[in-house]
């Protein structure tokens, strides 16, 4: 990654419980460095990492512990077809 990426670099990271949530919500957001930070958490507790930027973009508009709004349900039910099939393979 060249140093114009870094500069660039953003992350969410979202939580979804079937059980008690609604809707997945955003639980951390950052640039450059704590987007480096969140993508390490997420690596060394094998959490499954999907590149999105134009959809990290509209998610980092959202407050922390807030649901995503309806327009992102599928974006980001695509998000999550590909994490359970991550988690799927990673099984099995």
């Amino acid at each position: 990654m060249d140093e114009r990426d870094r500069i660039k670099r953003k992350a969410v990271a979202l939580k979804y419980n079937a059980e008690s949530d609604a809707a997945p919500r955003v639980i951390a957001k950052g640039d450059r460095l704590l987007a480096e930070r969140i993508i390490e958490i997420a690596k060394e507790n094998g959490i499954p990492i999907h590149e999105d930027p134009d959809l990290v973009s509209l998610l980092a508009t959202l407050d922390i512990d807030r649901e995503i709004p309806d327009a992102l349900y599928r974006a980001v039910a695509e998000v999550l077809a590909f994490v359970y099939s991550v988690n799927a393979k990673a099984k099995g």
